[in-house]
């Protein structure tokens, strides 16, 4: 099976082809910081990939910055009023907070998709 990620000491890189430059790159995923790669086959993606995340722990750890943590659990999502009215009554009536009910619902979604 092809993922379009990569993955290397928590972070995660997507994986693209480009047809017209015959190359493959790709970035880090997560994070406000721009950390690309590239190769020319799949070793040399992943080489590269797991050159640029050691590159940019070690250029945090210079200039003395906290490296981004990718993915850290926190979001900021609107809903329609509806919906969200719907969430906020239902997690009441199951005593648990919009946040818990909303969190249930996306591991159930995501249960049987990803890892």
């Amino acid at each position: 099976m092809m993922e379009n990620i990569i993955k290397y000491k928590g972070y995660i890189g997507s994986v693209e082809f480009s047809e017209s430059d015959n190359i493959f790159h790709g970035k880090l995923l997560g994070i406000r910081a721009l950390v690309s790669y590239e190769g020319m086959d799949g070793k040399g993606l992943v080489s590269d990939f797991r050159a640029a995340v050691d590159d940019y722990l070690e250029s945090c750890r210079t200039e003395g910055t906290q490296p981004e943590v990718p993915y850290k659990g926190s979001t900021n999502i609107r809903f329609k009023p509806d919906v969200y009215r719907r969430m906020a009554v239902y997690a009441m009536q199951n005593n648990q907070s919009i946040n818990s009910f909303v969190e249930q619902a996306c591991e159930e979604k995501l249960a049987s998709v990803l890892t």
